[in-house]
């Protein structure tokens, strides 16, 4: 006959493994996990119920943001189990941004309450404990992680063969301080991936650059992947800067010229450019991008704006 303690140490590994492990599809609970949950208090067992379930549903593209905020109730509480799972979150940047100081001092807080789980990741991992999350020491609500655009999943579906162009934009794009995903979503978009396309406006390579900007940004080449990239990435780089970072008016100039963006203060009302501009940012959803005042002074309209 085991021990309480030991036995109860072991309930929580098995839960701890279930949960990690589980079916991510499956909204049911195990007869094991449902024993673990009825040493919990009936209002905690709840939420942590609640919790597991959003945070398997794939089709709730908020389920794990969800189950961050019900672990952080839980946490509030004091259950140990729901500070181990929130510090998983955290640590895998799941729902919430990643932060492995914020992960660091859930487990030391459940570590504390002897949650076997959270003492074997301080003890396998490299982390410093700090201040708790403020959703744990007060009722307010997490912060979301960072959306995710269409790219991620657009590049792992990506074709063998093409694959060195998403390296090859790495590497450019960090010389140029640009973000490489917002320069794949404009390839996907521009040229989904072919080095040989070309418009009926003669529109040329795998970011589409039209003769007179190729010329401006000293490109010989525009077939030439490394070429085309290196100036489709350096005009990107002087749009961004030019609309202080603006990625919405950045990526409606880059399909219809600045000219057309300053005559319009806007992202210019034709179809085309419209419908571009979402098919970007659906795949780049961040808003704002980090810009260098040096390289250019911003447009006038919205230096008449600000």
């Amino acid at each position: 006959m085991l021990k309480k303690p030991v036995a109860d140490g072991l309930k929580r590994v098995l839960f701890a493994v279930l949960l990690i492990t589980a079916n991510s599809t499956r909204a049911e609970f195990s007869r094991q996990e449902l024993e673990v949950l009825d040493n919990e208090p009936p209002v905690v067992a709840d939420l942590l119920k609640r919790a597991v379930s959003a945070e398997r549903d794939l089709k709730n593209p908020e389920g794990e943001w969800q189950a961050a905020k019900l672990y952080c109730e839980a946490s509030r509480q004091g259950s140990a189990e729901a500070q181990f799972r929130l510090g998983m979150l955290y640590a895998a940047g799941k729902g919430v941004p990643a932060d492995r100081d914020l992960a660091a001092s859930l487990f030391v807080a459940a570590s504390m309450h002897g949650h076997f789980e959270s003492q074997k990741m301080l003890e396998t991992l490299e982390l410093a404990a700090g201040d708790l999350p403020p959703c744990v020491l007060a009722d307010v609500t997490p912060e979301k992680a960072p959306a995710k655009g269409e790219i991620d999943s657009y590049i792992t579906n990506l074709p063998a063969n093409k694959r060195w162009i998403v390296r090859l934009v790495d590497t450019i794009a960090s010389w140029h301080k640009v973000d490489p995903k917002l320069v794949l979503s404009i390839i996907s978009v521009e040229s989904d991936f072919s080095a040989s396309a070309q418009s009926n406006r003669q529109a040329q390579g795998l970011m589409q650059l039209i003769p007179d900007t190729a010329e401006r940004f000293n490109v010989k080449n525009a077939y030439n992947a490394s070429q085309n990239i290196k100036g489709g990435v350096a005009y990107l780089r002087w749009l961004l800067a030019y609309f202080e970072g603006d990625v919405s008016l950045a990526v409606a100039a880059y399909n219809a010229g600045e000219g057309a963006v300053n005559k319009y203060k806007g992202v210019p009302p034709f179809a085309e450019t419209r419908q571009y501009v979402q098919k970007v940012r659906l795949r780049y959803p961040l808003p704002h991008h980090p810009y260098d005042v040096n390289i250019t002074e911003p447009s006038p309209f919205l230096k008449r704006r600000g």
